[in-house]
């Protein structure tokens, strides 16, 4: 449960350095995004969670 919590943590960390260091790209992605179907952001968001649960496993393993 440990590593959860820390992992939640970096993500705020780095999702917070990106905002600060990057405000106006950041806005313009977001912009952005509103123009990507529904179906491609499912599409990406599903293939990072996979990637990422792939690299803790292996990490963890």
């Amino acid at each position: 449960m440990n590593e959860l919590i820390v992992a939640v943590g970096l993500i705020f960390v780095i999702e917070g350095l990106l905002y600060s260091i990057f405000p106006n790209q950041m806005k313009n992605m977001l912009q952005r995004m509103k123009d990507i179907p529904v179906s491609n952001l499912r599409t990406g968001g599903l293939s990072f969670a996979l990637i990422g649960f792939i690299i803790v496993w292996i990490v963890k393993g």
